[in-house]
């Protein structure tokens, strides 16, 4: 008999450190201890008045469950155009249509190790978009959500990063730095 059948659905996409892709492996047993190196994504959203969607994690979650992060995280599947791949984890996650999604920090790169001792590995572009109204979220992805102000997020980040994911922080880091988020919540032409 043979393990369980594992569809591109499944899988992440695997890189070596040069960020090129080398394969593809179960996304249910790609975190652990030693967790390869993977693609992954982090999308911020923004309201009509500049506010920042803020998410909470499920208590379910393998990685910094109950930790408040940006809105949306996920894998692209192997193949799968990276803007359609945040547009179909908003949608799943926060029941929600995300617009104008754009690339902010396209060569993120970061690993953190959780209490539990599970590590993140991931090159994680990082990604701006609009929404129009609330979130309705996936109660096993989000324990609960809040919109806050931009400068509040990074503050937070700075001030008190124990709240947040370790990869919103450092985000937040690279967002301050870059003069992010800039004119209610759009982000600059470039941000290389």
């Amino acid at each position: 008999m043979t393990g369980p059948i594992v569809t591109a659905a499944d899988e992440v996409v695997l890189l070596d450190d040069d960020g090129t892709p080398i394969g593809t492996f179960d996304k249910a047993l790609v975190h652990g201890p030693d967790t390869p190196l993977h693609l992954a994504f982090s999308c911020y959203l923004f309201d009509e008045d500049g506010r920042m969607l803020l998410t909470r994690r499920a208590l379910s979650k393998a990685t910094w469950p109950g930790v408040w992060t940006n809105a949306c995280c996920g894998h692209p599947r192997p193949g799968e155009d990276p803007v359609a791949a945040v547009a179909r984890r908003v949608r799943s996650e926060l029941g929600v249509e995300a617009r104008d999604i754009r690339p902010v920090l396209p060569d993120f790169r970061y690993r953190a190790v959780d209490p539990g001792g599970m590590v993140e590995h991931e090159h994680c572009p990082v990604y701006f978009a609009e929404l129009s109204g609330d979130p309705r979220p996936d109660p096993d992805e989000v324990l609960s959500w809040a919109w806050v102000e931009p400068a509040a997020f990074l503050e937070t980040a700075e001030q008190a990063p124990f709240l947040l994911s370790p990869w919103s922080v450092l985000q937040a880091e690279q967002f301050r730095r870059l003069g992010l988020p800039a004119g209610r919540g759009r982000a600059p032409t470039s941000a290389s």
